[in-house]
């Protein structure tokens, strides 16, 4: 792997870092961010009443099993809300975090600065295409070669004009099974971590082996699954030895979905999805098992916050939400500083530097 002037350093929007400088850290959020990637029309002409329904508080009990038609929810383009929001985390005692916005999801590395000295937060911003149904028209005619050049500017130059440069291979965003475009994605992103040396981020289908096979295909392409961090676990495995098998790999753990899965109607694209979700208290357990087991030093922790109703704004537990209320409960159940320390401070700080 070459070795950049960003070796050694993390890469934030408004320059590089020490390790030594990110302290606690949530890696994966999306502080501005658009879903119509996702947006669907439902048949029932009740339930289109909901597509350009404002997000008000008597329609918070249903938002979760309509986000997929509802335009609102599902992006957040307020940049002063977002200071706001990240002012609560940093109140709490937040440090830095990852914006995980990538190409297909409307990021704004420009915006992210402006937060970022705002607040005095450390923000790390992404690069790389997110899920197939967020790809460029023209996806299918593009060469790896080309997606690699793109990922590779991202993160050395900058993305497009605005000078800010990618911290971040990711969320490289993929289905079960995956299609030659996402193959080629993870290829063309394996390339630029052997270019950079920067971190990747995987969005993994929901399958207990998904993860696998796509560390699998970065691995064989070059990057080194130590740099790689597979996100939304607590979501994508319940087979405690597929979690332990990928946890062998090196591979950094992802649980982003805290304060997400608190209620039972949930849906993704029209159908419930109560058995590929988990609660604060089991990713708890998930991670438990990972540090009985001897990986607690590649476990990450985040919110995924990526619609208006997980704000505090619209009554939602906000991205302050794990300092708050999931390190306390982490106490509660004998998780001591040390290993708290390990997931919030230490695992983002080695996750995230440059190789």
């Amino acid at each position: 792997m070459a070795k950049s002037k960003q070796s050694g350093k993390i890469q934030t929007v408004t320059g590089l870092i020490a390790p030594e400088q990110l302290g606690i850290t949530i890696t994966h959020e999306h502080l501005l961010v658009d879903l119509a990637a996702y947006l669907t029309e439902p048949e029932e002409a009740s339930e289109r009443a909901w597509i350009d329904a404002p997000l008000t508080m008597d329609r918070l009990g249903g938002i979760m099993s309509r986000w997929s038609y509802n335009k609102v929810t599902g992006r957040i383009y307020d940049v002063e809300v977002a200071i706001d929001e990240a002012l609560k985390y940093r109140y709490a005692g937040g440090v830095s975090l990852v914006d995980a916005t990538s190409m297909g999801l409307a990021r704004d590395p420009k915006a992210l600065a402006k937060i970022s000295r705002a607040t005095g937060l450390n923000i790390i911003t992404g690069g790389s295409w997110y899920v197939p149904l967020a790809h460029p028209a023209d996806m299918d005619s593009r060469t790896q070669e080309q997606l690699t050049e793109k990922i590779v500017r991202d993160v050395t130059e900058g993305v497009g004009d605005t000078g800010v440069k990618s911290g971040l291979i990711g969320e490289v965003g993929n289905f079960h099974p995956l299609t030659e475009n996402e193959r080629k994605v993870l290829r063309a992103s394996a390339h630029a971590q052997v270019e950079t040396g920067a971190p990747i981020m995987i969005h993994p289908g929901v399958q207990d082996w998904a993860p696998h096979e796509i560390i699998e295909i970065l691995a064989e392409s070059g990057a080194n699954p130590r740099k790689v961090i597979m996100a939304h676990l607590g979501m994508v495995i319940k087979d405690r030895g597929a979690m332990k098998a990928l946890a062998q790999t090196g591979c950094f753990l992802e649980f982003d979905h805290m304060g997400v899965y608190e209620d039972s109607n949930i849906k993704y694209m029209g159908k419930y999805v109560d058995k590929n979700t988990t609660n604060d208290i089991q990713q708890m357990d998930q991670i438990e098992f990972l540090a009985e087991n001897g990986f607690a030093g590649q476990v990450l922790v985040s919110h995924d916050a990526n619609f208006n109703h997980q704000l505090t704004k619209y009554g939602g537990k906000g991205i302050a939400h794990i300092l708050d209320n999931v390190v306390p409960r982490m106490r509660k159940r004998g998780f001591d500083q040390a290993l708290i320390d390990k997931i919030l401070i230490d695992n983002p700080k080695r996750a995230l530097t440059f190789a």
